[in-house]
């Protein structure tokens, strides 16, 4: 019987091994015929990294044809994206007219997208290290849900990446990987290529035992596949102790040159390093082939499938967070494996060849992965990718039954009552109000924040929905009687994810958070807050985000030189210019209570619409008057971005318009301009954001499709004098709004930051930046003139 498994066993081994090397060839194929056979129009290199697809070939195939289980999700290192595809080919899910067309309009993606690939993407990767820090929050997200009954323990799956070396100088990693030991992750692997390779050079090489520290104080268990099996085999004989320290302490540079170079090279060398050492050098001579020998000193534990399998089925035994550092050559098997220079490198014609008739591939059917096999090795090939777990024929992108969200009206009734308020109070009020529900909607609202939940006007909602924390701990201050206005109660319970003061950490949970519906199909409505400033700290994983189409509702407050004592350093400038800029969100910045509870309803509907996207709201602490509403007119342009807080009349020849916490200082002005102008018009912009959309969007319908549209900002200003003048002001960089005058083309003066602020109070500060009220006059008499 044992006899029988061993055989078994090989015979999988064996299969797997032919596999990969068809994987190989397709993932190599497919770059190819992009740079070299598919025409190209504009003379540019298409790209593809062929050397960056070898080192990970047999770590995929092992983990796709054998570990993987149907509900573990992965990121694949970007520039293995072609076996990724590969891949998914064999597995029926990527069509051949998708790799044909590989980084053309249409085709499989240079780097794996969930929006843009049609085959199975769990998370986008591309800006590296921005996908493996996803893993740690999808699995903290994982966590969340199972703690809801939502994820069955059976059904908990690992969140995988697939790592390049290269990205663990990435310090998002690190960020991330402090706050998954602070959540106490699990279910988590990261497999680093460690082919010693970047872009630009080999790596240093003290850092092969840093990684492993790092990651070991953080909690993690860690594996290290240095070694093949025929590696170790080899180190057992005589001499082989010594061959083994000599591999260990060759400087990366040189071992990589000698990969380049060959089985010869090899022998020169290390004839040359172990004279005096006989039984080293008879080790070495016993390689009576030059070619045998590059394989020996070349096949690291990562290009082991024998090696990647044992310690994979390891791991699988517990959740522990791994992180296993497979070492790897860069461009194994291909000709310029080892070369400093292969990142970007494409095999010749007559290079592609070889490789071809080295693996068997008959020339004509180079698409055919099962090309040259015997129909025997052909059905035992299909067989086994066919019993691949992960191959099961189960749903992986699902879809979250609707919720209902609540109407504005029950929002509007949280910050009811006039008076004077901030938008940022106003958000505050209407979280505590979701908070006070007893509904399936108030049950799937989570709250993140970079510790400023306090400052943020998140503090009440968490008091009365808890902390989330897979191990209950009481608030010792309140069990001690001590008095605070924070009570933390913490327990998986709770509904807010404390996160530590790192902006990219944020922008990643809300990416995982936001795709529990196509990832667990499960419904959160996930709210980040963080400082208006500090958004470009953390652009790209916001970016990132967005990619994916993730969904959610950011508020970043406060916002402006309007966070006046604060100074320069917490004064925003070109946040709302990013709100314009960033596909997939749409920016807001109310200037009123009421018109923050009215997009607040609108952001969690969009949140599950079939053609929505996340919200952005630019808040301000400012404490203002709120205006007496005599219709709900205003509702409307609220959501579509703009409306006459006081109408022009008909002809007027001058119109103010403002957004934000700048409110007061337009309002006082455009009182002082009625006495000259008594037709002028008070317009709000509550989205400079959909407005320019919209006015783009209808002006390309007229010249695409021949459907004229007049759009939402060109109705708004139709009443105004062809001549008429605009005075924008926003506390924020003065381009927002400045377009305002191509829409009609009229004259404009826009008012707003261009340099950075500083401390002091908001009367200096508005007249040192000219935002007040005076501003505003002097702007509107210089167009009258």
């Amino acid at each position: 019987m044992a006899e029988a498994v061993l055989a078994a066993k090989r015979q999988e081994l064996a299969l797997l091994r032919r596999i990969e090397e068809r994987i190989l060839w397709l993932a190599s194929w497919t770059i190819h015929n992009a740079n070299h056979l598919r025409e190209s129009r504009d003379g540019l290199k298409v790209g593809g990294h062929q050397a960056s697809c070898a080192s990970m070939t047999t770590l995929m195939t092992a983990l796709y044809m054998k570990a993987l289980r149907p509900q573990d999700r992965v990121a694949v290192k970007p520039h293995a994206s072609p076996v990724f595809h590969a891949i998914q080919h064999l597995f029926g899910r990527q069509g051949l007219d998708k790799l044909k067309a590989f980084r053309a309009l249409g085709g499989a993606q240079s780097y794996p997208s969930r929006t843009k690939d049609v085959d199975d993407v769990d998370f986008s990767t591309g800006s590296v290290g921005l996908g493996v820090a996803m893993t740690a929050f999808a699995s903290l997200t994982q966590d969340y849900l199972a703690a809801r009954g939502a994820v069955k323990p059976e059904r908990m799956g690992r969140m995988i990446s697939l790592l390049g070396d290269a990205e663990l100088d990435e310090g998002n990693i690190y960020e991330a990987l402090i706050e998954a030991c602070k959540h106490d992750i699990r279910n988590t692997w990261w497999i680093v290529d460690y082919n010693r390779q970047s872009l630009d050079a080999t790596t240093q090489d003290r850092m092969f035992t840093r990684y492993g520290e790092i990651f070991e104080a953080a909690g993690w268990t860690v594996e290290t596949l240095k070694w093949s099996r025929r590696q170790r085999q080899a180190f057992a004989r005589p001499g082989g102790v010594a061959l083994r320290h000599w591999i260990e302490t060759a400087p990366n540079d040189l071992y990589a040159a000698l990969s380049y170079q060959g089985g010869a090279a090899w022998r020169e060398r290390l004839t040359a390093d172990l004279a005096g050492q006989p039984e080293a050098l008879a080790l070495v001579a016993s390689y009576k082939d030059d070619a045998d020998l590059g394989e020996l000193m070349t096949e690291l534990g990562g290009h082991c499938m024998e090696t990647i399998l044992e310690a994979f089925e390891r791991a699988g035994q517990d959740d522990a967070p791994r992180l296993f550092i497979a070492y790897t050559v860069k461009g194994l098997r291909l000709p310029f494996q080892g070369h400093k220079d292969n990142h970007a490198g494409l095999m010749t014609e007559t290079q592609v060849a070889e490789l071809r008739g080295r693996l068997g591939v008959a020339e004509g059917e180079e698409w055919d992965a099962f090309s040259g096999l015997s129909s025997a090795e052909h059905a035992a090939l299909k067989g086994l990718i066919a019993r691949a777990p992960f191959a099961a024929q189960v749903e992986r992108r699902h879809v979250a039954p609707a919720v209902a969200t609540p109407a504005a009206d029950a929002l509007l009734a949280a910050v009811a009552g006039g008076g004077e308020q901030s938008t940022q109070a106003a958000f505050g009020k209407v979280m505590f109000e979701i908070a006070r529900r007893d509904d399936e909607f108030a049950g799937r609202v989570v709250t993140t924040s970079p510790d400023v939940t306090v400052s943020t006007n998140l503090g009440g909602f968490v008091n009365r929905r808890g902390v989330f924390q897979r191990r209950a701990h009481d608030d010792v201050f309140k069990r001690r009687r001590i008095p605070s206005a924070q009570v933390w109660s913490k327990a998986e319970t709770g509904q807010h994810v404390e996160l530590g003061i790192a902006e990219n950490n944020l922008f990643i949970a809300l990416a995982a958070l936001g795709l529990t519906a196509p990832l667990f199909g499960e419904r959160l409505f996930p709210v980040g807050t963080l400082y208006d400033p500090f958004i470009a700290r953390g652009l790209d994983a916001l970016n990132y985000a967005c990619y994916q189409d993730a969904r959610f509702l950011l508020v970043a407050t406060p916002s402006g030189l309007t966070l006046a004592p604060e100074g320069g350093a917490h004064q925003s400038i070109g946040s709302p210019l990013i709100g314009m800029s960033q596909p997939g969100l749409d920016a807001y910045e109310p200037a009123f209570a009421d018109e923050t509870a009215v997009l607040m309803a609108r952001a969690f509907e969009q949140i599950q619409a079939a053609d929505g996207a996340s919200t952005y709201l630019r808040l301000s602490t400012r404490v203002i008057a709120q205006p007496e509403r005599a219709d709900e007119a205003w509702r409307r342009g609220v959501v579509e971005g703009a409306y006459w807080l006081r109408p022009p009349a008909p002809g007027a020849r001058l119109a103010v318009a403002y957004a934000g916490a700048l409110a007061p200082e337009a309002l006082a002005a455009f009182e002082a301009v009625l006495e000259d102008e008594p037709g002028a018009g008070l317009l709000a912009v509550t989205s400079a954001d959909l407005l320019h959309r919209d006015w783009t969007a209808a002006g390309r319908s007229r010249w695409t499709d021949g459907a004229a549209r007049t759009s939402t900002i060109e109705a708004l200003l139709a009443p105004l004098s062809r001549d008429a003048g605009l005075v924008t002001v926003i506390d924020g960089a003065p381009s927002t709004l400045s377009w305002l005058g191509s829409v009609r083309g009229q004259r404009l003066r826009a008012l707003g930051l261009e340099t950075f602020g500083q401390s002091g109070d908001l009367p200096d500060l508005y007249a040192k930046y000219r935002l007040d009220s005076e501003a505003i006059l002097d702007a509107c008499a210089d167009l009258l003139m």
